[in-house]
């Protein structure tokens, strides 16, 4: 059994997260125009999330890392409402609860910060992380929401929080 780790972002996990996010685009043959792949704050994430409303949740495996999460007060959403973005896991790290986890910690953070809805963007390219969304109870929307600045992608999902 691998030992996960989850904890919030430090300095020193900027390069490493850039790669991670960069090499899923990679992976998965997605956009690099109009996405976080091109995003220069890709490269600075730690500073990115200094940012107040907002955290970045980095989940190791056995001392690596291997994925992360967020919540951030995206411009231009409704004042109760914050993205969940930089979801990203290493290929060896899915299938192994470190998702999910992330992805727990993430909506926890965005109730705790005070936020009732939950907004998110992503590709058609990462289809199995749009149908983990669905499991989660994120619903699909007709158009953007905010302005993330990532006009490439094309799926919008939200998902309303409980109060528990």
């Amino acid at each position: 059994m691998e030992k996960m780790i989850i904890r919030k972002v430090e300095p020193t996990d900027n390069k490493a997260l850039s790669k991670l996010i960069k090499d899923t685009f990679e992976e998965h043959d997605a956009p690099r125009e109009g996405t976080v792949f091109s995003d220069p704050t890709t490269d600075q994430l730690h500073e990115l999330f200094q940012t107040p409303g907002s955290v970045l949740w980095v989940g190791e495996l056995d001392g690596h890392i291997a994925g992360c999460c967020g919540i951030y007060p995206t411009q231009g959403l409704p004042e109760d409402c914050a993205e969940l973005v930089k979801f990203y896991l290493r290929p060896e790290a899915r299938g192994k609860g470190l998702g999910q986890a992330l992805m727990n910690q993430s909506i926890r953070s965005a109730k705790e910060l005070g936020y009732q809805r939950i907004y998110l963007e992503s590709l058609p390219e990462f289809a199995k992380a749009v149908s983990m969304y669905e499991k989660m109870g994120f619903t699909l929307l007709e158009k953007s929401l905010g302005d993330s600045g990532h006009g490439s992608c094309t799926v919008w999902m939200i998902m309303e929080l409980d109060a528990s």
